[in-house]
């Protein structure tokens, strides 16, 4: 071989190496919230933007020699969005097809992935989940909206029920939770262990424990708001899963080019088929209920159950023009429970019971949106809410009919005005209208007793509020009010809240919020042993007599530390809530039968700590908090600890992502709740428990490990699958969630415990194409 041929063919190689090495760099692509961190700390800048608009774009990365100007103008080139200088260091960035970007402006995510991709934390004092991007939680394989708020440091639920939400010590029904505009009076499925609301539409999760903005109101505690996907994906979309309790499906259908439908349903398979998963859940909810009780007095012969739960919903997208837009959306949720025993009473009489519990959710709402120029965006909706509660117990042999019925009607009706007059000014006002109505029933067929009570409130509220940025964007401030009229109290309330984020030293924020709030429908127990014990809370409206209007003030200050991936937070705060009562506390000892009003106070510390580096991410949260009763008259006025006083709270977890393989691992520990114990000294002439000091006691410490694994894989081109594994309290922990005192059939006193959930597993397989 001459040198000619042996130069041509290493002249050859060259190229081709050259080429292939080239055509390698050009197809290195990394995801673009990436190298917007990159860039800020290059160049000193801050970018603002929704987190949702920028979830799954990647790019090549920039070229170091570029200056700002011409990084920006690049990144405009090679990606549907806009970069807007707004002053020298900040920058906003907004999807290029927004007719309105600056009504996004103002509201700038400051931290990007707040516990886990997927979370994000913005200025005005909001948390923000959006399934869509979430990445994995322990103990979760589908992105469960409940689930995921209880992962927040100052929220979770004592006995493990998600419809049994307590943000800072606040009970569930001081909670508003909205569902496309909707106020939601039921949120959980299997009477509170699953979440009601489908993961997989259910894409923007806005929660605020405090500061929140003035146009919510009618709730003294948090206020969790879940839309659907709100944008026209004008491209067929779906998927149908299942776990070992119920399968699911969705779908995304474009009807025209300006019109979508999104549909999903979801139904257990309960009824017919029974999992491990199942009788884990059945335990944890009927152990505590009169129907187990029944059989702890009597000798059980035969037992048929029948258990199922549904939800249905459907929202209409329709663009009428660039300008103005209409939604519309229904929804219907339900549990069904079927339960006949046969048993053998202490005089060895035979006794058949034939019991039902419904509990049914339905509602709509109607949404229309309209930008009137660049800078006025005028918006109305109306929604309809129905929640109805209803049980038959039903003694065949003795000819005995129990019925009982809470029924909750909500029609609502709203207007909102929101004005941008600057990049760094925006003012939002606007007016609600509510009716709700509380219907309780009860009848009795030998003896016969009926009881029939209804009551209605209409309110009026005027709410407004200003947005304001300073020059340099690192001051944020939200000031607003909220007027409110009940018109059957006759009662004016003006409820203030203010927001206030501060940046300073580049990597520090300050945060400040307060609120005044107030509530007009509560939830409370007539007796522990209504609804079976299952469901024994009731919805009833304030009546300014022994339901009074509840009131809450709040105040809170944090510090944080945001930094190379690097989280550390801080917040103390302080919330009382006034007017309350005794029957919505569901005291288990001396004051069961007593009714009293009165107040809570809670006193706490939130602290995060969160840590992302490469493919891996860690956060441990604790809290502390000292949550306090004082009554009227009950203990003589004088203070005593709440039933959901939970001094201690820590959440510490480990997860991995890498491509296509997610892995979390969790532990969780709090201090026990407070119970109360009986005196050591007991009259046995009396028919009562005689009891010590009221929540003297306290019970273990609660101790709970979880852990969860997905795996995405194609099968097929168009056709994404992932299947999914979770296993709740792998170590098996019997964790005692309540403990109170009963007699038995020979009159002695007894101790019965709830316990929380045992090992459950769970698997799950989904489609999506």
């Amino acid at each position: 071989m001459n040198k000619k041929l042996l130069c041509f063919i290493f002249y050859f190689l060259s190229i081709a190496f050259c080429n292939l090495s080239y055509s390698q760099e050009q197809e290195v692509v990394i995801p673009l919230v990436q190298i917007l961190q990159e860039l800020e700390k290059h160049h000193n800048i801050v970018f603002s933007f929704e987190t949702k608009s920028i979830e799954g774009i990647s790019i090549q990365p920039p070229s170091n020699n570029l200056s700002l100007k011409q990084l920006l103008k690049h990144l405009n080139d090679v990606t549907p969005l806009n970069f807007e200088m707004l002053s020298d260091r900040f920058i906003a960035i907004t999807p290029k097809d927004t007719k309105q970007s600056q009504t996004q402006q103002l509201e700038e995510v400051v931290v990007i992935n707040y516990l886990t991709k997927g979370i994000s934390k913005t200025n005005n004092g909001t948390i923000t989940a959006d399934t869509k991007g979430f990445d994995i939680l322990p103990g979760l394989i589908e992105p469960d909206v409940l689930q995921i708020v209880q992962n927040l440091p100052g929220i979770m639920s004592v006995d493990e029920r998600i419809s049994n939400i307590n943000v800072r010590g606040g009970t569930n029904d001081q909670n508003l939770i909205l569902y496309e505009g909707i106020r939601m009076y039921q949120s959980g499925h299997f009477f509170g262990l699953i979440s009601a609301f489908n993961p997989y539409l259910s894409e923007d999760i806005t929660i605020s424990k405090n500061g929140t903005s003035a146009k919510f109101g009618n709730a003294v505690s948090s206020t969790i708001a879940i839309k659907n996907a709100d944008k026209l994906d004008k491209k067929f979309n779906a998927g149908i899963g299942g776990n070992m309790l119920s399968v699911d499906g969705f779908a995304k259908i474009p009807l025209t080019e300006k019109t979508e439908l999104q549909v999903s349903a979801r139904r257990s398979y309960t009824d017919v088929l029974v999992s491990e998963t199942y009788d884990a859940y059945f335990d944890r909810i009927f152990n505590d209920s009169e129907l187990n009780a029944s059989t702890q007095m009597n000798t059980l012969l035969a037992q048929d159950e029948n258990f199922l739960f549904y939800d249905f919903n459907a929202k209409f997208l329709y663009d009428i023009d660039n300008t103005s837009k209409l939604r519309i959306n229904v929804m219907n949720m339900s549990n069904n429970l079927n339960f006949d025993q046969v048993f053998t009473t202490i005089d060895n009489d035979f006794q058949e019971s034939k019991s039902q519990l419904n509990q049914t959710s339905y509602g709509a709402s109607a949404t229309y949106s309209k930008f009137i120029n660049t800078d006025v965006n005028l918006s109305a909706q109306a929604y309809y809410s129905n929640y109805d509660l209803d049980a038959k117990n039903n003694n065949v042999s003795n000819n005995q009919l129990l019925t009982q019925e809470n029924k909750v009607e909500d029609f609502g009706l709203r207007f909102d005005l929101s004005k941008t007059v600057s990049k760094d000014l925006k003012i939002n006002g606007g007016y609600q209208f509510n009716e709700v109505g509380v219907t309780n029933y009860e009848n009795v067929i030998n003896p016969n007793y009926t009881s029939l009570i209804k009551e209605i409130i209409r309110t009026h509220a005027l709410f407004g509020e200003v947005e304001w940025f300073s020059t340099s964007r690192n001051t944020y401030i939200r000031l607003g009010s909220r007027l409110s009229y009940f018109g059957k109290l006759s009662e004016f309330l003006i409820e203030p809240r203010f927001t206030v984020n501060y940046k300073f030293l580049d990597y520090f924020r300050l945060e400040v919020l307060g609120e005044l709030k107030n509530q007009s429908i509560t939830q409370v127990i007539d007796l522990q042993q209504d609804f079976f014990g299952i469901e024994k809370r009731r919805w009833q409206l304030a009546n300014g007599d022994d339901v009074p209007l509840i009131t809450s003030e709040q105040a809170s200050i944090g510090l944080s530390y945001n930094r190379n991936n690097l989280l550390i937070s801080v917040e103390g705060y302080y919330k009382g809530v006034h007017n309350i009562t005794a029957r919505s506390q569901g005291f288990q000892n001396q004051f069961q039968f007593i009714n009293d009003n009165g107040y809570y106070s809670v006193k706490g510390i939130d602290f995060l700590i969160n840590k992302r580096f490469s493919d891996f991410s860690t956060w441990l949260s604790y809290t502390f908090s000292k949550n306090d009763y004082n009554f009227n008259t009950i203990n003589n006025g004088n203070a005593f600890p709440n039933t959901l006083d939970l001094r201690h709270v820590m959440n510490t977890s480990f997860t991995y992502n890498r491509d296509k393989f997610k892995i979390g691992i969790g532990l969780n520990w709090h201090s026990g709740r407070p119970y109360t114990s009986p005196s050591p000294i007991q009259d046995h002439s009396n028919s009562s428990i005689e009891y010590d000091a009221p929540n003297n006691a306290r019970l273990d410490s609660y101790f709970r490990t979880d852990i969860s694994a997905t795996y995405k894989f194609t099968p097929s081109k168009g056709i994404q699958a992932e299947v999914g594994a979770s296993i709740w309290n792998v170590f098996n922990q019997t964790n005692i969630i309540n403990r109170y005192y009963t007699f038995n059939t020979d009159d002695v006193i007894v101790e019965i415990n709830n316990e929380s959930l045992k090992l459950t597993p769970n698997l799950s397989f989904r489609v999506n194409f």
